[in-house]
C-alpha cells in the first residue's frame, strides 16, 4: 500500500508527534531568540564594564598630570592594537586627540552613557570620502557609510573639553552571530532528524494497522482462522495483536464446540426421539389396554427423563467450558465426596459383583463447587463399575485420594478391558463420544466430557491412562502451597 501523508495524519499517534513538533519548533525558536539576548546582554555588560576600567585609568591620569597627561595618555593607548575607542575634543565638539576620526553628529552632546549604539569611523578608514565631504557634514556622511556601531560613555572635563571612551560592538555582535546560526543550525538538524523519525514511525505504524485491517476484513469475512500480524517488537500494537488473537482462538474453540455439538445432537439424540415417536405411534395403533397405554407412557416418561438429563449435560458443559457458572464456589472436603460417592455406588457395584474400594491418604480441601464435583467424580465412578462388570473375572474399582507435590489427585482406577488406544483415550473425553460400538450400555457419551469441564472450572486437569489392565481416570486439583 502507497504511503501517503494524509493517511497517516488521521491517526492519532501521527496527529499527537505533529502536536509535540510543533510544540517543539515553538519552544525552540523562543530558545534561539532568548540565548541570543541573553548573549547580547551578557557581551554589553562586559564592554560597559571595560569602558568603566578604563575611564578610571584615564581619571587617574588627568588627576596626576591634567591635560597634558591626559592627552599623552589618550594617544598612547589609542595606538595600541585592538585599542578601545578614545576620543578627546574641545567644547565645540572638534576632535583633538584620540583614534576617532569621525562620529555620529548628537553623540557628543549628551553626557553619561550613550543610550543606543553609535556609528563612527577611525582614521585611516575613510580618506577618501573626506574629500567628497566638507567639515562636519561629510564626516557624519562618511561616519555612517562605514558602518562601525559602538557604545561610549561621554565626560565633561572641568576645563568643558569632552573625552569619550567607547567600545566598538563589531565583536560582540560577530559573537551573537555566531550564536544564533549555530543554535538555528542545531535546531534544524534536530527537527529534520525529528521529522524523518517521524515519517518512518509514522509509515511503520501505518502498515501494523493496514495489516490489522486487513486481517480484520478476512475474519469478519468468515475465516476465523485468521490473525492479526505480531512483527515481535513487543510495542503496543503486539500485545494488542497477541491479546485480540488469544480472544480469536477462544472464539474459535468455542465456535468449533458448537459446531461439535449441533453435529453430535443430530446424531446422537435423533435415535432416543425416534424410539419416542415409535413408541407413542404403536401405543395408538391397535387395540391396547390400559396397562398397555401406561407401560408405553411410563417408557416415553423414561426416555424423555433421560434426553432431559442429556440436555442439562449439555448445558453444562457448555456453561463450565465458557467460563461462568452460577453454581457458588467455596471450600470443598474432597475426603468428604469421596466418602459420599463410594457409599452411593456400593450397592450398584455389590448387585454387579464389583468390588470397589476408596482409599484417603487425608483430608484435602480445595476451592471450587462440591455438587460439580461430586457430579464429574460419580460419572467416573459409575462409567467404571459399567465397563469393568463381567470384563474380567475378579472386577474391582479403587478410589484413591492422595497428594503428590503441589496437586491433590483424585484417581479412579478399575481392571476392565479399558482404552489400549491413546487416540481413542484423547477422543473419550469429547462429547458424545462412546468407544463401545455394540452401545449395549447405557448412556449418552456426556459423562467423561461433563468431568471434563468440571476439572477446567476448577483450574484442574483430566487425564486418561492405561491401568495395565485397565483404565486409570485421574482428577488433579491444584493444592494450596501449605496444608
Amino acid at each position: 500500500m502507497a504511503f501517503r501523508l494524509p493517511a497517516i495524519m488521521k491517526t492519532t499517534a501521527a496527529r499527537l508527534s505533529a502536536l509535540y513538533l510543533l510544540l517543539f519548533a515553538l519552544c525552540a525558536v523562543l530558545l534561539v531568540f532568548y540565548m541570543t539576548s541573553l548573549s547580547a546582554r551578557m557581551l554589553m555588560a562586559q564592554s560597559q564594564e571595560t569602558i568603566n576600567e578604563e575611564v578610571q585609568g584615564l581619571g587617574r591620569g588627568y588627576q596626576r598630570g591634567g591635560i597634558p597627561v591626559l592627552v599623552r595618555v589618550v594617544e598612547q593607548r589609542s595606538r595600541q592594537p585592538g585599542a578601545n575607542l578614545y576620543l578627546l575634543a574641545d567644547p565645540n565638539g572638534r576632535i583633538l586627540s584620540g583614534n576617532v576620526q569621525s562620529i555620529q553628529p548628537g553623540v557628543l552632546q549628551r553626557e553619561g552613557w550613550t543610550a543606543l549604539p553609535f556609528s563612527y569611523e577611525r582614521y585611516g578608514e575613510a580618506s577618501g570620502r573626506r574629500s567628497q565631504g566638507a567639515g562636519e557634514q561629510g564626516e557624519a556622511e562618511a561616519a555612517t557609510e562605514v558602518g562601525h556601531n559602538a557604545i561610549a560613555v561621554v565626560l565633561r572635563l572641568p576645563n568643558q573639553m569632552i573625552l569619550m571612551v567607547g567600545r566598538d560592538l563589531g565583536e560582540p555582535e560577530r559573537f551573537r552571530d555566531v550564536i544564533q546560526r549555530s543554535l538555528m543550525l542545531a535546531l534544524g538538524m534536530m527537527a529534520f532528524g525529528g521529522l524523518l523519525i517521524w515519517y518512518f514511525v509514522g509509515r511503520r505504524a501505518l502498515k501494523h494497522i493496514d495489516g490489522v485491517s486487513e486481517a480484520s476484513r478476512r475474519i469478519m469475512g468468515g475465516d476465523l482462522t485468521g490473525r492479526l500480524p505480531v512483527t515481535g517488537a513487543g510495542d503496543e500494537f503486539d500485545r494488542l495483536s497477541e491479546n485480540l488473537n488469544a480472544m480469536l482462538a477462544r472464539i474459535a474453540h468455542l465456535n468449533d464446540g458448537l459446531k461439535q455439538v449441533s453435529d453430535n445432537i443430530a446424531h446422537d439424540l435423533k435415535t432416543p426421539l425416534t424410539r419416542l415417536r415409535n413408541r407413542a405411534e404403536a401405543a395408538l395403533s391397535g387395540k391396547k389396554t390400559g396397562a398397555d397405554y401406561r407401560e408405553a407412557l411410563e417408557g416415553t416418561i423414561a426416555e424423555s427423563d433421560q434426553l432431559i438429563r442429556t440436555f442439562n449435560a449439555i448445558l453444562m458443559i457448555s456453561r463450565l467450558e465458557a467460563g461462568y457458572s452460577a453454581e457458588s464456589v467455596a471450600k470443598v472436603d474432597l475426603a468428604a465426596v469421596v466418602r459420599d460417592v463410594v457409599e452411593l455406588y456400593e450397592p450398584v457395584a455389590e448387585e454387579l459383583g464389583v468390588g470397589l474400594k476408596a482409599t484417603i491418604s487425608g483430608d484435602f480441601v480445595v476451592s471450587g463447587n462440591r455438587e460439580l464435583v461430586a457430579q464429574a467424580l460419580s460419572n467416573i465412578v459409575d462409567n467404571a463399575i459399567k465397563y469393568s462388570a463381567g470384563a474380567v473375572e475378579k472386577p474391582h474399582v479403587d478410589v484413591t485420594l492422595r497428594r503428590e507435590g503441589d496437586e491433590i489427585r483424585l484417581q479412579v482406577a478399575d481392571n476392565g478391558e479399558g482404552i489400549p488406544d491413546e487416540g481413542d483415550r484423547n477422543r473419550a473425553t469429547e462429547r458424545f463420544v462412546r468407544l463401545e460400538k455394540s452401545r449395549s450400555q447405557p448412556g449418552s457419551g456426556l459423562g467423561l466430557s461433563l468431568a471434563k469441564a468440571v476439572m477446567k472450572f476448577h483450574n484442574g486437569r483430566l487425564d486418561l491412562q492405561p491401568g495395565n489392565p485397565g483404565l486409570s481416570v485421574l482428577m488433579g486439583f491444584p493444592g494450596p502451597k501449605d496444608e
